[in-house]
């Protein structure tokens, strides 16, 4: 969620960032009027409920009067016993209003939170304006391999995965459906060997390792920013009122909700390893073939909490591991910078690596990542203690993917050879046991 002062102090700033997301710019007049309502409500409130206070007293002290002069039998005991009841009557009447007001000004301050969640996080300077295809490209790293050249014809993954007993679709779709499938024999070992080495790497570079829960409350998802623009991706357990998680990063969100975090020594930097689970709604007819867009795959994703203003120079440092696990599969790849309006809600600037395809003749996304600045912990309530002494503030997180089981993919296609074996990267061969995957028959 973003922040209600830098709408205040810079509406225009955030108008910009809808308008290159290609959402409502008019939502940022909306929230202004909506923080105004509430505001001038809780200063009525507060007014009247002072008044209130000051009545209330009052009320006690002119009944014990009435109540003396009354026992006393003293002349003005009529006219005391008038003032009490006055008195009583007015401070009903305050406690009326005073209920009204705070009402009011509750009802104000729900309708802020909403159209606030509706907002986008404000994108960093110099992030792409426009949609999918309006990207930058950073940087692109290595060459692809002439295939005709080497004079075979390079086979897609799947087939490749079928010819060495590593991948099963078929019977995959039999037990889940479409979009369901089996990692078998040296495919099981393949992914199991990558994401090792993905943790190990995490580890090796200070990431405290996590398994976490696949299963998150709505709380969680909301304020990891998951329920929003994207809410039909998610898989909903009813009965539970629980949802499957599409990525480690809501339960490593969610990890320090509600905490003050102690950011004196750096970020504190995990690496979860989990199952994800997405229904790819609205991906009818796309990458039908093989294991590029399923319904569930495994991922180690790194998440990092820091002080907002070292966020950039880690999403930087993130780049990095991610482009130091694509060196060690050895294919080509390039990064972009992605567009606004590409950028999922909690986003303020995602950097995507896309590792080349041969069969598909391009590059596909093999991991992002993300700087969420204070968006997602504002929502969580994930703070730390304000380094200028003035209490607490919201901290930044961000997330960046080190495996996950697309980057097979890209391993069995730029990897192959003639004889439809496939030749092991040298990093990977200490946690795979073998140099080189053959075919069954």
């Amino acid at each position: 969620m973003i922040d209600i002062k830098l709408v205040r102090d810079e509406p225009d700033r955030v108008r910009a960032s809808q308008q290159a997301r290609g959402e409502d710019p008019g939502i940022v007049d909306a929230i202004l009027a909506a923080d105004e309502r509430r505001r001038s409500s809780l200063g009525d409130f507060e007014k009247l409920r002072a008044e209130q206070k000051t009545v209330s007293k009052s009320v006690g002290a002119a009944m014990g009067a009435f109540q003396k002069a009354k026992k006393s039998g003293a002349d003005d005991a009529d006219h005391l016993e008038k003032v009490a009841h006055e008195a009583r009557a007015r401070a009903g009447t305050l406690s009326e209003q005073v209920k009204s007001l705070e009402s009011d000004a509750d009802e104000a301050g729900a309708e802020l939170e909403r159209l606030l969640r509706r907002v986008g996080n404000v994108i960093i300077d110099g992030v792409p304006v426009g949609g999918e295809d309006d990207y930058v490209v950073l940087e692109t790293v290595g060459t692809p391999r002439d295939f005709e050249a080497e004079g075979f014809e390079p086979l897609d993954h799947l087939a490749l995965g079928e010819k060495l007993g590593a991948i099963d679709m078929e019977r995959g779709a039999k037990v889940g459906g479409a979009r369901f499938y089996y990692l078998t024999g040296v495919g099981a070992l393949l992914e199991l060997a990558l994401l090792n080495m993905a943790m190990a790497q995490a580890t090796a570079s200070g990431f405290t390792p996590m398994i976490t829960p696949t299963l998150a409350r709505p709380e969680v998802m909301v304020g990891a920013g998951f329920m929003d623009a994207h809410a039909d991706e998610v898989y909903h357990l009813e009965a539970d009122d629980l949802y499957l998680t599409g990525t480690s990063e809501v339960a490593l969100a969610g990890y320090h909700s509600d905490e003050i975090i102690d950011l004196t020594n750096g970020p504190k930097r995990y690496a979860g390893w989990s199952a994800c689970y997405r229904r790819e709604a609205g991906s009818h007819g796309k990458d039908t073939r093989g294991i590029i867009r399923v319904h569930q795959f495994h991922k180690v994703e790194m998440f990092s909490y820091c002080r907002p203003e070292d966020a950039e120079a880690e999403h930087q440092r993130l780049l990095a591991w991610e482009q130091e696990m694509l060196a060690k599969i050895e294919v080509p790849y390039r990064i972009i910078d992605t567009a606004a309006g590409d950028l999922g809600g909690p986003a303020a600037r995602k950097f995507d690596c896309e590792a080349w395809v041969p069969t598909q003749g391009k590059f596909r996304e093999l991991s992002s990542t993300s700087n969420c600045t204070t968006y997602q912990a504002r929502r969580l309530g994930t703070r730390e203690r304000d380094p200028n002494g003035s209490g607490t503030r919201a901290v930044a997180t961000l997330n960046g993917t080190l495996g996950t089981t697309r980057w097979l993919v890209a391993i069995l296609e730029n990897h192959q050879q003639a004889d439809g074996s496939v030749r092991m990267p040298e990093a990977l061969r200490p946690f795979l046991g073998r140099d080189v995957l053959t075919p069954l028959s």
